[in-house]
C-alpha cells in the first residue's frame, strides 16, 4: 500500500502544479498593468504556499522581474511595437557570434556599441590575412 500512497501524493502534486500553471494563463488577459500586478502578486503568494519547489522557483523569478514583466502591459497599452526590440536583439546576436573567441568582455562590449549604434569601426593596429 505504501507505493500506492506515494503515487497518489506525486499525482496530487502534479495536479496542483498544473492547476497553478493553468490559472496563471489568466494573467495575460489583463489590460491594465495595475490589475495584472495585483493578480501576479496574489498568484505568487498562493504559489509560494503550495509547497511545490519548482513552482516556488518560478514565483520567485516572477517577483524578481515584476517591474519588467508589467512593462509589457504598459507598452501594449501605449501601442508600442516590439519589432524594434526584436531587431536590436537579432543584431546583438549577430555581433555575439562575430565576437566568438575574443578574450575579454570589454572587446565584446565595444563591438556591441559599434554594431548597435552603427558607429565607425576603429582602425586596426594590424591587418588580418585570410
Amino acid at each position: 500500500m505504501g507505493g500506492r500512497d506515494a503515487w497518489n501524493t506525486h499525482n496530487l502534486r502534479t495536479t496542483r502544479a498544473h492547476l497553478l500553471s493553468a490559472d496563471f494563463e489568466q494573467f495575460w488577459t489583463y489590460k491594465s498593468p495595475y490589475w495584472a500586478g495585483k493578480f501576479l502578486d496574489k498568484w505568487c503568494t498562493r504559489t509560494m504556499r503550495s509547497k511545490l519547489e519548482p513552482m516556488k522557483k518560478i514565483a520567485r523569478s516572477l517577483r524578481a522581474h515584476r517591474p519588467l514583466i508589467l512593462n509589457w502591459f504598459k507598452a501594449r497599452q501605449a501601442g508600442v511595437s516590439l519589432g524594434a526590440v526584436e531587431g536590436f536583439n537579432n543584431k546583438a546576436g549577430i555581433v555575439k557570434r562575430r565576437a566568438y573567441g575574443f578574450r575579454t568582455y570589454r572587446t565584446f562590449e565595444v563591438m556591441l556599441y559599434h554594431g548597435l549604434g552603427d558607429l565607425p569601426e576603429p582602425e586596426l593596429t594590424h591587418a588580418y590575412s585570410c
